[in-house]
């Protein structure tokens, strides 16, 4: 397998540092809020890189930290009137519904900042020692210019970036350089804090990924990934921190993928323009959120749009409609196998086979060339058009068309795709409304207003069911 390492910025291969075992650090999120698209999409990019490695029969490691101390959450915990613990432990709640229904697995380990403390005291003790950190006025600081590699990942030159820096004035007494970052911040007057060789206070955000990282995974881990605004100045403070206290080098491997565009803009709550994950699966499944992700390679740019308008393209219905696509050729498949003869015609399963060895090897090209989803899908697509032909033949034996349905789950499934079960329902809240009116006009024994409601649920596309526990709502067969 080949990757993109954002530090070489070409394709490597692929090869763990120990044999058979990959031991990959994912930044998580800081839990002040739900997630919304943007930050779904690491999520679900770096599942599907487990997944596979797994699949190949590598052992992975995977920690994907929560960041749970930091101005934002600090500020939200005031606005809710909340200690930060209460905020974050609700707030990691809520992640876990949405990473869950959007079938990412959970890391072997989840470690929060305020649990990691110890560790980070210690790396920073570590830096002090070595002439890498010093004491400002309001806190304990990291300095770039002792570290001789600083810009390796970003590939950003040190002098220019002084040069950027010496425009910026720092009101902080003893701060050596605009450049450098903050490991340790002193307490300030309510907020939490923890006891340090240097004064009470709290973590930097870059130096609680780095302790987290080496304290879960040794200092040399294989696969470092994140979004690609993590690049400069957050991946790149973590390798000065980390090397210079260790002296070896931090991460192998670097991967990010590309941002979720609104307009052509970045989505983000800090521009207002993001879509909650929460809220998109009020209107659309989890499970077809995970596949609108995995339609593009990862490192592309995705620019989502959410439109009312009936003449504007919609990539959530466009997404509906081609997983449908291989829903519907499995439910076939199945239904055809059930009386197909044990024997078929030659031509027909040997074309079915052919096409089977082809997408098998055509999704692993993919696959293994950094990670493409995108072309991945398309592979099991050509084998969903050419089973659905065998089928359509009714001459394709039994043990064809099941061999052609258990590859496509097989694929799916590594893809973290279950198009093989139950689909999930999403009943809009129109249809609740209209349902609920129903059933008030029943109860006035209007029942005129009743069936013309029941009419206008259909319109939309589902019917009712009316029993004694009460009115099931099913979506209307095609």
């Amino acid at each position: 397998m080949r990757i993109y390492n954002t530090a070489s910025r070409k394709k490597e291969e692929l090869i763990p540092l120990e044999e058979g075992h990959f031991k990959i650090y994912a930044c998580g999120p800081t839990v002040y809020d739900l997630m919304h698209l943007g930050n779904a999409r690491p999520i679900i990019t770096f599942d599907a890189l487990r997944r596979y490695l797994r699949y190949k029969g590598y052992k992975v490691t995977y920690v994907q930290n929560f960041t749970d101390i930091d101005d934002k959450m600090i500020a939200r915990s005031r606005q809710k009137g909340i200690t930060v613990r209460e905020l974050a432990d609700q707030m990691i709640e809520e992640y876990f519904h949405d990473a869950d229904s959007l079938n990412v697995m959970r890391a072997d380990v989840h470690p929060r900042a305020t649990e990691s403390i110890p560790a980070i005291i210690d790396l920073i003790t570590s830096l002090y020692e070595k002439g890498h950190a010093y004491v400002a006025d309001d806190g304990v600081y990291f300095e770039v210019a002792s570290f001789e590699d600083y810009g390796k990942l970003s590939h950003h030159n040190l002098e220019d970036l002084e040069e950027g820096a010496s425009e910026r004035v720092t009101d902080v007494e003893g701060k050596r350089s605009a450049l450098d970052f903050v490991l340790w911040k002193f307490k300030k007057e309510g907020e939490p804090s923890w006891d340090s060789p240097w004064g009470a206070g709290r973590p930097g955000w870059h130096i609680e990924c780095s302790a987290m990282s080496q304290e879960n995974l040794g200092e040399t881990i294989d696969i470092h990934s994140g979004g690609v605004d993590l690049v400069f100045p957050h991946h790149e403070n973590e390798i000065a921190q980390s090397e210079a206290a260790s002296g070896k080098p931090f991460v192998r491997y670097w991967m990010h993928n590309g941002f979720i565009n609104v307009n052509q803009i970045k989505m983000s709550k800090s521009k207002g323009n993001f879509f909650l994950v929460r809220k998109l699966a009020e209107l659309y499944p989890y499970e077809i959120i995970r596949y609108y992700i995995l339609q593009s390679h990862y490192r592309m740019p995705i620019n989502f749009t959410l439109s009312d308008d009936e003449d504007e393209d919609n990539p959530m219905d466009a997404a509906v409609t081609s997983y449908r696509r291989i829903r519907t050729s499995l439910q076939t498949l199945e239904f055809v196998a059930e009386t197909a003869a044990e024997v078929g015609d030659k031509e027909i399963d040997q074309a079915l086979e052919e096409a089977i060895a082809t997408c098998r090897r055509e999704w692993t090209e993919a696959m293994d060339d950094d990670l493409n989803t995108a072309d991945a899908i398309a592979a099991i697509f050509d084998l969903v058009r050419a089973a659905n032909t065998a089928a359509a033949s009714g001459q394709a034996s039994k043990t064809q068309l099941l061999n052609a349905r258990k590859t496509i789950i097989e694929l799916c499934h590594v893809l973290g795709l279950k198009p093989d079960e139950q689909e999930e329902i999403i009943i809009p809240t129109e249809v609740k409304e209209l349902v609920e009116q129903r059933t008030k006009a029943k109860q006035e024994r209007n029942f005129e207003e009743a069936d013309r409601l029941r009419d206008e649920v259909e319109r939309l596309g589902f019917r009712l069911e009316d029993t004694p526990q009460g009115v099931n709502i099913h979506l209307l067969e095609d």
